[in-house]
């Protein structure tokens, strides 16, 4: 089978089986939807007139079909708390993330292989050694702190950037470095341990023997075969983002996915809550499907392997 149609078949599989474990999770759940809609005082004629309308009174399996169909169509379903689409719940909180997680992506990528490539490159001298223990220590700590930290120098401190709210790009700064600070950590780790070993192979010692300088061996030779394998770490760093965009956008109190998922759960919307809950999982495998692609694109061996 081919090599692409295998992975998209892998994708979509996977991503029905999280459809069908998140449905049922949800319509499990003690509770009557119907009777949390209308509350307390409803009677009895109003809650069997509303199960009608929401399709509680069909078989499991026929209301995860239409609720399957709806989704692929974009319809996930009513929210209960806000009445309104929770397809256009999503996409109105999503610009807030979207921005958010793509400029933190940026600033990953930028700090994490510049760090990466030094580290490995001067890996001799002692202070650049320290700062790699450093960085160690950094990928440990949890975003929440690194905002923390950031909101008491840069706002509390020196007053430069706001810490609450939604104010134009501006606002996105600090949660981004927030988020960033660790995944480059992470991704700087890997590239200056891919940059070593590549360092030590004996094509390296063969350029430097035709008089090539360090430089130009680094540039045209060692670079491209160590961010290869740093392609499927950035994939999964990627994921990354998004989720911990969920906590970041609570402590600056941003307008978007985190902020909706928070309220989801405190006023028990479950077709919010699942909405959200799909839409976080098809981001994670659409970032990992993507991965996975380009990965093989950029080297074809893998094509074979798999």
């Amino acid at each position: 089978m081919n090599f692409y149609v295998r992975k998209f078949i892998d994708f979509m599989t996977t991503l029905l089986l999280v459809t069908l474990v998140t449905f049922l999770t949800f319509q499990l759940l003690p509770g009557n939807p119907a009777l949390a809609i209308l509350g307390p005082d409803a009677d009895q004629a109003q809650i069997e007139a509303l199960e009608l309308q929401l399709g509680l009174n069909q078989s499991l399996p026929l209301r995860y079909a239409n609720w399957l169909k709806g989704a692929f169509c974009g319809n996930l379903g009513i929210s209960y708390k806000y009445n309104q689409s929770v397809s256009s719940l999503i996409a109105g909180a999503l610009k807030t993330t979207a921005s958010l997680s793509l400029l933190s992506l940026v600033f990953t990528i930028a700090i994490g292989t510049f760090l990466g490539i030094t580290f490995a490159l001067n890996r001799k001298k002692k202070v650049w050694r320290c700062l790699s223990v450093l960085n160690q220590i950094w990928v440990s700590m949890p975003s929440f702190c690194t905002a923390l930290i950031l909101i008491l120098i840069f706002t509390v401190g020196l007053k430069l950037l706001p810490s609450v709210g939604f104010d134009g790009p501006k606002s996105l700064i600090l949660p981004s470095l927030a988020i960033s600070l660790g995944s480059s950590s992470i991704l700087a780790r890997y590239i200056k341990t891919s940059m070593e070993n590549e360092l030590k192979q004996d094509y390296v010692r063969t350029a430097k023997s035709k008089d090539l300088n360090e430089k130009q061996v680094i540039v045209h030779h060692v670079l491209r075969n160590a961010l290869l394998p740093s392609i499927t770490t950035l994939g999964l760093i990627t994921a990354d983002i998004f989720g911990g965009s969920i906590i970041i956008e609570n402590v600056f109190s941003l307008p978007g996915i985190g902020k909706l998922i928070i309220h989801s759960i405190s006023s028990r919307d479950f077709p919010l809550l699942q909405g959200l809950t799909v839409y976080l999982a098809a981001m994670t495998l659409t970032c990992n499907f993507a991965v996975d692609i380009l990965y093989s694109i950029i080297d074809p061996r893998t094509r074979s392997k798999k």
